[in-house]
C-alpha cells in the first residue's frame, strides 16, 4: 500500500464504506463511480462483438444463434456477474464473455455438436474450475507463481492492452499474407495514417494524455466521451460507415446518433444448454480435449488479469496476491457456468478493468457501477453502439503505459527470472494471448531453475503447472491425432 493510500485510510464513514473498504483503500465514492463508468465504456464493445462472433458459427445441425438474443444474453450475464464480483469479491474487476474462447466455441467446438452441447461443455468447464476454487487448489496455484513472474504478467498485460487499443483503433493493421511481406503489421493503411477514424483516435489519445499528465480528475472518462463527440461529428460530415464495408471506415461501432434508443431484450437463449449429449455425439476424447483447452485458458487468463488489475491499483500484498483472492476466483468460476447456461460462451475477468482502476477505482463499488450499466445496456443497446473502438481504445493505451512502469521491480540481473519474465512480457502482445505468455514464462522458469541447480527455488506445484502448459501448447498435434 502506498503512502498516499495509508494516509487516506481513515475511519469508515458508514456501513457501505466499511463493507467495500472505500476509505481504507484510499478511494472515494466519486472515484469508484468514474472508474466503473470507464471500465464499462472500454469493454461495452463485447455486447456487439460477442454476438457477431458466435452468430458466425454453425453447429453440426447447420443451426446459427440469433444475434439479438446473443446481445441481450451477453449484457445480462456480464451485468449480473460483474455485480456479483462487486458484492462478493469487492474488487474492481468486470466480467463478460471471453474473447478467444467465444471464437473457439463458434468455429471449433460447435461444428462437432449442437449449440446446446457446446454450451454444455462451457458449463462443465466452469463447474470444474469452481471445484478447484472450493478445494483451494486454484488459490494455491496462484500463490505458487513467483512474485516477480506475477509482476511480469502485469507488465505483459500492459503491452497487450496497448496493442489491443492500437489494433482496434486502426492505428496498427495486420498485413494480409497475400501482401508478400514478412512484416506482420503496419502503421495505418499501407504504412500511412490516412483515415478519419485514425485521425479521431490520435486526437483523442493526445487529448486524454494531456488531461492525464495535468492530473485532471476523470481524464480517461473525459477522453472517451470527448473522442466520441468528435467521432460523431466526423461521421455526420464524412459518412464513413463500418470498415467491413469499405476501407477507412470505423472498426466496429459507427458513431452516429441512433434512430432508436430503447430496444426490448430477447432472452430466449437462457437455459439452452446440454451437458450429456456431446459425449456421444463428438466422442469422449474430443470432449475432454475441448474442456481441457477451455479450462487452461480461463484458469490462467483470470490469474493474469487479477495480477494486472491489482498491480495497477496497488492492491497486491507482498506475495503478489490481491485481497479476497478466493472470493474473486469463486465469482470468476461461477461466471463460466453462467455464460454457458445463457448460451453466450464462458464469461471471464476482463483486463480492460484496469482502465477503471487507472481512473481511480479500488473497490467492488466500481464493479457495481459497471454491472448496472451492462444491465441498462440490455435495453439501451443502440446507445452503447454510439461509442466506437477509436474512442474507447484511448483508455487502453493510457492504462497500458501505467501498467508497464512496474517492469523496474524485476531483477534483470538474475537470468533465471529475467528470461522467463521477458518471454511472459513479450509473448502476450505478440501472440494476442495472456495464457500463452504465462505458459511460456512458467515453463522456462522451471527449466532454467532445474538446469542451473536451483530446483529448490521451485514451488512443487510449479512442476504440475508447467506440465499442464506443455500439454496446452501441444494441443495442436494432440487435436490432430484425436480428431
Amino acid at each position: 500500500m502506498s503512502a498516499d493510500t495509508e494516509a487516506a485510510s481513515a475511519t469508515a464513514k458508514n456501513g457501505f464504506d466499511r463493507f467495500f473498504e472505500i476509505t481504507k483503500r484510499g478511494s472515494t465514492l466519486s472515484r469508484e463511480i468514474r472508474g466503473g463508468v470507464v471500465t464499462f465504456f472500454t469493454m461495452a464493445y463485447i455486447v456487439v462483438l460477442n454476438p457477431l462472433i458466435l452468430a458466425g458459427g454453425i453447429d453440426a445441425d447447420g443451426q446459427k444463434l440469433p444475434i439479438t438474443a446473443l446481445a441481450a444474453g451477453t449484457a445480462l450475464v456480464a451485468g449480473v456477474i460483474t455485480i456479483l464480483m462487486g458484492v462478493v469479491g469487492r474488487f474492481p474487476l468486470a466480467l463478460a464473455a471471453g474473447l478467444g474462447v467465444n471464437a473457439l466455441v463458434a468455429y471449433e467446438i460447435a461444428p462437432e455438436m449442437t449449440w446446446a452441447d457446446a454450451m454444455g461443455l462451457i458449463v462443465i468447464e466452469g463447474v470444474l474450475i469452481l471445484i478447484l476454487v472450493l478445494t483451494g487448489l486454484r488459490t494455491a496455484v496462484f500463490k505458487a507463481v513467483p512474485t516477480q513472474l506475477k509482476t511480469a504478467i502485469g507488465v505483459g498485460i500492459g503491452l497487450f492492452l496497448m496493442i489491443i487499443g492500437l489494433v482496434d483503433a486502426g492505428f496498427v493493421h495486420r498485413i494480409p499474407d497475400a501482401a508478400g511481406t514478412t512484416v506482420p503489421v503496419e502503421l495505418g493503411l499501407g504504412g500511412k495514417l490516412v483515415t478519419w477514424p485514425t485521425f479521431v483516435f490520435v486526437i483523442g489519445l493526445l487529448f486524454t494524455l494531456v488531461l492525464f499528465v495535468r492530473k485532471v480528475k476523470g481524464a480517461i472518462l473525459i477522453g472517451i466521451l470527448g473522442t466520441t463527440v468528435l467521432a460523431i461529428i466526423v461521421e455526420a460530415v464524412a459518412k464513413l460507415g463500418p470498415a467491413f464495408l469499405k476501407p477507412g471506415g470505423w472498426s466496429l461501432n459507427v458513431p452516429a446518433l441512433p434512430d432508436q434508443i430503447i430496444d426490448a431484450p430477447d432472452l430466449s437463449l437462457l437455459g439452452k444448454f446440454n451437458v450429456l449429449d456431446s459425449w456421444s455425439t463428438a466422442g469422449p476424447l474430443v470432449v475432454l480435449m475441448f474442456v481441457f483447452t477451455l479450462l487452461v485458458t480461463d484458469f490462467f487468463d483470470t490469474m493474469g488479469t487479477m495480477v494486472a488489475v491489482g498491480q495497477e491499483g496497488e492492491l497486491l500484498d507482498s506475495e503478489g496476491m490481491p485481497p479476497r483472492t478466493k472470493e474473486i476466483l469463486l465469482v470468476d468460476s461461477v461466471a463460466a457456468v453462467a455464460g454457458g447456461a445463457a448460451s453466450v460462451s464462458s464469461n471471464t475477468s476482463y483486463v480492460e478493468s484496469a482502465s477503471g482502476v487507472g481512473e481511480g477505482a479500488r473497490t467492488g463499488v466500481a464493479s457495481l457501477v459497471t454491472g448496472a450499466l451492462f444491465l441498462v445496456a440490455m435495453f439501451f443497446a443502440p446507445l452503447v453502439k454510439v461509442v466506437p473502438f477509436e474512442a474507447a481504445s484511448t483508455a487502453l493505451v493510457v492504462v497500458g503505459f501505467l501498467m508497464i512502469t512496474t517492469v523496474r521491480q524485476i531483477d534483470w540481473s538474475d537470468y533465471t527470472i529475467a528470461v522467463p519474465a521477458f518471454l511472459t512480457v513479450t509473448l502476450m502482445p505478440f501472440t494476442y494471448s495472456i495464457s500463452n505468455g504465462i505458459g511460456a514464462g512458467i515453463i522456462t522458469y522451471v527449466v532454467l531453475k532445474v538446469f542451473t541447480g536451483k530446483a529448490r527455488d521451485i514451488h512443487p506445484l510449479m512442476y504440475g503447472i508447467a506440465a499442464l502448459f506443455v500439454l496446452y501448447f501441444a494441443r495442436g498435434p494432440l487435436e490432430s491425432w484425436i480428431l
